[in-house]
């Protein structure tokens, strides 16, 4: 069989793959982009996109309660989880045709099928109408990553589920467990928990959201409190079983049960069957597959972004990454080195931070001087009852410069792209204080605290800007 011939193929058609075979169709390249599912990879089909929709959808249940503190009393919400699982599917397939409109218009050809690697030139593709071969230049492999299921909680019982069958909300458990108190595990116990269920969070380490800055995830801490039925840390489970309809769970000695158990402790890369020991590709101890600063593997050949090389499991991580690996096929200079790659967590409140944090700086041995601004002072934050959130800037002490930004607090997500800006352009306190921000917004509360730096007792404007 005479192979397809292409410049680039790109191997997964999550938000890492696209964008490297859109970015390389636009610099000329003939790509092939192959894809065994739908298009848009985990963070649209069973990630980012379904979960926030499923966020999104359930936080109506409070805001409606919470309306007849404002005069304004709705009736008991009625569940329809079909409807709002087809609410949330149609979603997904809007956006996954989307990412295939965008490939026409490219075009950039999809190949649907499973990618395995006869050789570091040479990619079969297992697609329903039989067995095809790519014959490729330079290879970009962006497979993306699983939700990881220790083999002790593996019992094959449909009881036990990862985030994938979570978002299906086929049910509303009255007693839930959530194993993982990490941003996966807290996202979805509040769903569930807005949904009816009683949630039980376990975590192995003494806090949640334990990448999160302890002044950030405290309102975090302090709704789950409320909205579940309980929060236990420095817990592990250490066996399961299934009881009936229910899955009994071991904590050290004690036994109890569950209608549900999510398990949410991790991810793992989809680095196995693709092949890879025909080629040089070279895989770390975890199963990730090692790359350099540019993005490229022990293959010459072969270049790997995403989930599946390792470090932040971000979607908007192996987008960058994706235009490092093109730039550099492409023979330019890139790097994947001093990016500021911002954070956010979808709980109750959102949490979002970018940059150093006050613990990396104090790790570092940085001098630097925190600035807080509590969304109890803010008057938009009153408006929404969101006065629980916080603004806090972390700030190099010799040049003023803003190293760090963490915002906790009602739509954190959207507020934290200045943050990610006044960083990546070396501004300095001074550059936000003295840019002007609507009134009456959350997004005051950043120039809020870039004041409380300078102290409240001397105007930010009588000062010299720092050069």
């Amino acid at each position: 069989m005479e192979p397809i011939k292409t410049d680039i193929v790109v191997l997964g058609a999550g938000p890492g793959g696209y964008a490297a075979a859109f970015y390389a169709a636009d610099k000329g390249k003939k790509v092939i982009l192959v894809e065994q599912d739908r298009l848009g990879g985990v963070c649209l089909n069973r990630g980012c996109i379904p979960s926030k929709a499923l966020l999104h959808a359930t936080k109506l249940i409070g805001d409606a309660s919470a309306a007849t503190a404002h005069g304004i009393t709705f009736g008991a919400p009625v569940l329809d989880l079909a409807k709002l699982r087809a609410w949330k599917n149609s979603i997904l397939e809007k956006l996954s045709g989307g990412v295939a409109a965008l490939a026409k218009a490219r075009g950039v050809e999809v190949l649907r099928g499973r990618g395995h690697f006869e050789n570091s030139t040479t990619l079969r593709v297992e697609t329903e109408a039989g067995q095809k071969f790519v014959s490729f230049t330079k290879a970009i492999i962006a497979v993306g990553s699983k939700p990881a299921l220790p083999k002790a909680f593996d019992l094959g019982n449909p009881r036990i589920m990862t985030s994938t069958e979570a978002l299906e909300v086929e049910d509303i458990p009255a007693e839930l467990l959530v194993i993982g108190g990490g941003y996966i595990g807290m996202e979805l116990s509040t769903v569930y928990a807005r949904l009816g269920s009683r949630v039980t969070v376990v975590e192995a380490l003494p806090t949640i959201l334990a990448g999160a800055d302890p002044d950030l995830a405290r309102p975090v801490v302090r709704y789950a409190g409320k909205a579940f039925k309980e929060i236990r840390l420095n817990t592990k489970v250490t066996k399961m079983t299934t009881a009936g309809k229910q899955i009994k769970v071991t904590f050290d000695k004690v036994e109890e049960l569950y209608d549900r158990v999510l398990v949410a402790v991790g991810r793992s890369p989809n680095c196995a069957d693709l092949g890879l020991e025909s080629t040089q590709v070279a895989l770390d101890e975890k199963g990730f597959i090692k790359v350099n600063a540019q993005q490229q593997t022990a293959d010459a050949n072969i270049y790997a972004i995403g989930d599946c090389a390792g470090g932040l499991m971000l979607a908007h991580k192996a987008s960058r990454e994706a235009r490092v690996a093109v730039d550099v096929i492409a023979g330019e200079s890139a790097a994947f080195q001093n990016v500021i790659i911002p954070a956010v967590v979808f709980t109750e409140p959102e949490v979002a931070w970018a940059g150093l944090t006050e613990a990396e700086a104090q790790a570092k041995g940085t001098p630097v001087k925190i600035a807080k601004f509590p969304w109890s002072a803010s008057g938009r934050a009153m408006t929404f009852d969101a006065t629980d959130g916080l603004t806090k800037l972390v700030i190099d002490l010799a040049t003023e410069r803003i190293l760090g930004v963490g915002i906790t607090g009602h739509g954190a997500g959207e507020l934290i792209g200045e943050g990610v800006l006044a960083i990546e352009m070396g501004a300095t306190a001074f550059d936000l204080a003295a840019s002007v921000h609507p009134h009456p917004t959350l997004s005051e509360t950043l120039m809020e605290a870039a004041e409380v730096f300078y102290g409240h007792s001397t105007h930010v404007f009588t000062r010299k800007r720092p050069e």
